[in-house]
Parts: structure tokens; sequence; C-alpha cells
């Protein structure tokens, strides 16, 4: 009996442990796997690649952009001749639920001999599999010079 007792006792302690609680390290590290993926597949893959099934992109002078195949159909029409798309990730946060973060930092967007950098954000969901996908995703061009 007395180690039945004990045996409900690890049980119950286990089953109540929580789970792998992410870091904002395993954020960074997402939203750097994204801009790497820019720069490989282009970014209309890359934005389609990690948009959440529910994922939003707010820019200037549009309606919200919702939805991942939008995105992904939007993006698809994209000229990216000369185009390289990078960003890095300055801060974020992970919720204590450990599902839902954000990233901010600075882009860089070259087209040709054209050069426009500025800040943006992106708040993060994981999906039903476990991965960072962004649910929202916006910037604004420009950076204070210093």
């Amino acid at each position: 009996m007395k180690h039945l007792v004990y045996t409900v006792i690890l049980i119950t302690f286990f089953a109540c442990s929580p789970a792998h609680k992410p870091t904002v390290e395993e954020l960074f590290t997402t939203d750097r796997n994204f801009s790497a993926m820019s720069v490989e597949k282009g970014f209309p893959a890359a934005f389609a690649g990690f948009a959440h099934e529910n994922g939003v992109i707010l820019r200037e002078n549009s309606m919200p952009i919702t939805g991942k195949a939008t995105i992904a159909a939007l993006y698809a029409k994209a000229d990216t001749t000369g185009v390289h798309f990078t960003w890095e990730p300055l801060a974020g946060d992970i919720a204590v639920s450990g599902e839902l973060g954000y990233t901010y930092g600075i882009y860089t967007l070259k087209k040709d001999t054209i050069l426009e950098q500025g800040t943006y954000v992106s708040i993060w969901k994981k999906d039903i599999t476990g991965n960072w996908k962004y649910v929202l995703d916006t910037g604004n061009e420009g950076l204070e010079k210093k």
C-alpha cells in the first residue's frame, strides 16, 4: 500500500510538471530563420511559409491582409527581381503560457541600388504542431539618422 501511495504521488507530480517552456531565444531563432528563408527562397515564400493559418499582415494604405492563403496569393504576384529583404530581431518576449510571443527589430530592403531600412514587429503563436508562426506582421519604413 505504501508503494502505491508513492507511485500515485510520483505520477501526479510528473503529470503536473509543466511542459517545455520556450525561451525568447527560440523565438529569435524562428525570426532569424524566417529572414534566412527570405534570402534563400525569396520573401514571398518566407511570408507564406511562416504565416499562421489565421495570419494577418498590416501594410501602409491597405486593408489588413488576412489568412495564410491570401498572404501567399498576394506575395506570389510580387516582382522579386533584384530584391534582398532581411531583418534582425532586437528584442521580444513570450507570454507565461508559452504559446504567444512577439519580436521586433530592424529590416533592410535592397532593390538594385535602392536601400530602405525600417522597423518591424511580428506577433507569434504556436500552431497545432508546436511551431512558431506569425499571426501578425507589420513594419514602418525609415529610421532616424544618427
